[in-house]
């Protein structure tokens, strides 16, 4: 089989999250709602991974709740908060750079973007004004998955505070990766970002947030029908693995973008947004643009080369639109390029990546009559 590398977003399942699961599905198959042996044996391992997680997320046990996904986890978020505080507003504050997921659910209520620079961070003044006005939900995600600025957060929770709003954090693309900050009333985790197993979202809400989860009456309103024992085991063991080790990877990563990013500048008619300083952004997430370039056509040139990399929004990359992330942040959207480093990205798989891309882009140019511009 070709070498190839992969350099998108849900990152392969972690080896000691695999165990994990597979482990529990020996031990943890059965309901864990029942009282017999095997029921108690699922709960006994349910209990241990939401204590896990909690640990990692800094906050209680009773504090961590599943779901079906990392979607599933913002609309959750969005709807049970609006709903418990729909006497005081019906509108979400939130930047105008968060998932499609999170922009779908405030517009169900109220949608009250906010304006962000062209590092697609979110000006403080600006946040402070949107909560000037009465708001159900403040929504301000951990990092931008396509970019990977990092946004304000104690900051802009400080704001939210003032003004009596709760804030929800969409953690999915900074969670296992950059310090999960303490400065939060709700915050989502998306374990395909750390190499736990698809399926499976995490949502932690801190007990002092009035919320009323929306939807038919169920012993586990967050995840109708009950949770997924060796999937949230899996999540939880390899979330625990990767901060471990967290900082060791995030310098072996940066390094990693530094080279793609050296590449990357000697390639004519490239822009590379998002925020400058390292100590500003992920680690491990980086986004480029190309005049004269389609993305379509460039994702399928690396792809026959053996790469596999994102185009387009990092949460609708299905439907290969104009990402709203860099529509909003002001910047290039032609023939853009999405990369997410793994725990596993290699030196050889940048090698890979900087020896075919000067050449994809060319001919992608080619083909499209603009290699002479």
């Amino acid at each position: 089989m070709t070498t190839r590398s992969y350099l998108d977003a849900r990152a392969p399942l972690h080896p000691v999250a695999r165990e994990a699961v597979l482990a529990a599905l020996d031990e943890g198959w059965a309901d864990p709602t029942r009282l017999h042996s095997e029921g108690r044996r699922a709960a006994t391992l349910l209990a241990a991974a939401r204590a896990t997680l909690a640990e990692s997320l800094g906050c209680r046990p009773e504090e961590v709740h599943a779901t079906p996904s990392h979607t599933a986890s913002l609309h959750a978020a969005v709807a049970a908060v609006t709903t418990a505080r729909r006497r005081v507003a019906a509108r979400v504050v939130h930047s105008a750079v968060e998932r499609g997921a999170l922009i779908a659910a405030a517009r169900e209520v109220g949608s009250a973007p906010v304006a962000v620079d062209r590092t697609g961070r979110v000006e403080l003044e600006t946040w402070r004004q949107a909560l000037g006005e009465p708001a159900a939900l403040a929504a301000l995600q951990l990092a931008n998955p396509e970019v990977g600025t990092l946004q304000p957060i104690a900051a802009a929770h400080e704001v939210a505070a003032a003004a009596g709003v709760p804030l929800l954090v969409d953690g999915g693309a900074g969670v296992g990766h950059v310090p999960v900050p303490e400065a939060w009333d709700l915050l989502a985790a998306d374990p395909t970002s750390w190499g736990g197993p698809a399926g499976v979202g995490v949502l932690a809400v801190r007990s002092r947030v009035r919320v009323r989860p929306v939807g038919p009456e169920d012993p586990d309103p967050w995840a109708p029908g009950g949770v997924s024992v060796p999937l949230l085991v899996g999540a939880a063991a390899g979330l625990r693995a990767v901060l471990t080790g967290r900082e060791a990877a995030e310098r072996r990563r940066r390094a990693l973008l530094e080279r793609i990013r050296a590449c990357v500048a000697g390639i004519p008619d490239v822009d590379v947004p998002g925020a400058a300083r390292a100590d500003e952004s992920l680690p491990h997430v980086m986004t480029f643009s190309c005049l004269y370039v389609d993305g379509e056509a460039l994702l399928g040139e690396l792809d026959r080369r053996g790469i596999a990399v994102g185009s387009g929004s990092a949460c609708t990359a299905s439907s290969l639109e104009p990402s709203h992330v860099l529509v909003a942040m002001g910047v290039l959207t032609h023939g853009n390029v999405r990369l997410t480093l793994s725990l596993e990205a290699s030196d050889e798989d940048v090698d890979r990546l900087c020896a075919a891309l000067p050449d994809a882009v060319a001919t992608v140019r080619r083909a499209l009559g603009a290699d002479a511009l």
